[in-house]
């Protein structure tokens, strides 16, 4: 589903954001990307959604190798890949359940279908009463949860994540890996980027960690494997 083979991301600054990564994340499975701040997590995720471009190396995501793809299909990528953002980045000029549609009105499709959609999204975050309301008058766990309904809402093969609970306490935070755990399990192939080691090791899933760059660790999940995601 997702594979890395010697990537290298060198910005025109000179800054060497990754080194040499290789990985297979195949189809279904869910990891967690960590590593300290700084450490390329954001980086690999925008090569995934074509939002930069390997300096050298291969990535290739359900078959397709994105250094040759062309512009006009990147959008046709991205809805293959659903994001969640750690600030949510929700538009509080729109209900919740606009916000959740606005994946699928870009594509343009039918008006019946959409409203299907974005209700089945909100029903498994558990947000459906809450539609009609801004999401200014939501909490943050809430907020989050939205962004997730409409990563989700197009049926994406892949889902990931930037940093998802890092504005959460810990309980809100078990809930939102929960909804990752949920969907993973229906088949959705999903990678979290995340610092915070503690949730890692409660989620006991395969853990890569970056390090300036370089991944240094990908293995099942040990607990001494997160720790050298930190310094």
């Amino acid at each position: 589903m997702i594979q890395f083979s010697n990537v290298f991301k060198r910005y025109e600054n000179g800054h060497e954001a990754l080194q040499n990564v290789s990985f297979h994340l195949p189809s279904g499975d869910m990891t967690f990307l960590t590593g300290h701040s700084g450490a390329g997590k954001s980086t690999l995720l925008k090569l995934m959604m074509r939002m930069e471009v390997a300096t050298r190396g291969s990535v290739v995501i359900d078959g397709q190798q994105l250094s040759r793809l062309k512009p006009h299909h990147v959008p046709f990528l991205r809805r293959k890949i659903g994001v969640v953002f750690q600030d949510h980045q929700l538009l509080f000029d729109r209900t919740v359940f606009d916000n959740v549609a606005l994946p699928l009105v870009i594509e343009g499709m039918d008006p019946r279908e959409i409203g299907r959609r974005v209700r089945a999204a909100l029903d498994k975050v558990g947000l459906l009463s809450k539609e009609k309301l801004s999401p200014i008058m939501l909490s943050g766990g809430e907020q989050q949860r939205v962004g997730i309904a409409r990563a989700v809402v197009n049926k994406p093969p892949i889902l990931l994540a930037d940093e998802p609970t890092g504005n959460l306490d810990p309980q809100l935070s078990a809930e939102i890996m929960q909804l990752f755990r949920q969907f993973n399990a229906v088949g959705v192939t999903v990678m979290i980027a995340t610092h915070d080691l503690e949730l890692v090791q409660r989620m006991a899933r395969r853990v890569m960690v970056l390090k300036d760059g370089a991944m240094i660790h990908d293995a099942p999940f040990k607990p001494q494997a997160a720790t050298g995601g930190e310094g």
